[in-house]
């Protein structure tokens, strides 16, 4: 075990780590892969409307992306703060890849219910828990609502995280929250 994974995580500790990694250091980049690979798991499987196999996938390209663009962080955030922005930006992608190609699918024949991940999964009689309300939000509302209510980030580091405003973060939460809730009341 090196001095990196005894210590708990700090700002100095992870800009050393980051320059070594962008230096080709794999190591230094599998440390840094540990100590945030939960919580950015956390994060897109919420994203991914909890569909498990969906979030080991972009968790997977989160990182490959970060490997790959290590160069381009500048230290003007923690490392974690640009690494979740570009999970969130992968989830965000990924899904609008998605809703396209169901788009252009073609309808099926009879009553069959399709849905992606994170779509309404409708099922008669049932009511919805919370997850699945989460799911079902658009896009922006649901990143908002994760990264507020769920992983505890201020309006602030969600603006910088998500590139919107910090009004556009607070309207995105207050409709997410209503949106569950309506969806809770059914």
């Amino acid at each position: 075990m090196t001095s990196w994974e005894a210590e708990p995580a700090n700002h100095d500790d992870e800009t050393g780590l980051v320059d070594q990694a962008a230096s080709g250091d794999r190591a230094a980049f599998e440390v840094l892969y540990r100590r945030h690979r939960d919580r950015v798991y956390g994060l897109v499987w919420r994203l991914a409307g909890g569909d498990a196999g969906l979030a080991e996938d972009l968790l997977q390209e989160a990182f490959v992306r970060a490997w790959r663009k290590l160069d381009s962080f500048r230290g003007d955030s923690q490392f974690g703060t640009w690494l979740y922005r570009l999970a969130v930006n992968v989830a965000l992608s990924d899904r609008r890849i998605r809703m396209r190609q169901v788009r252009r699918e073609t309808a099926l024949e009879g009553p069959v219910e399709r849905a992606m991940p994170g779509d309404l999964d409708v099922r008669a009689g049932h009511q919805m828990d919370l997850e699945q309300a989460i799911a079902q939000l658009p896009e922006r509302a649901r990143a908002v609502l994760v990264l507020y209510d769920v992983e505890g980030y201020s309006h602030a580091e969600i603006a910088e995280i998500t590139g919107m405003a910090v009004g556009s973060s607070k309207a995105q939460l207050h409709r997410a929250r209503k949106l569950v809730r309506e969806e809770l009341e059914k």
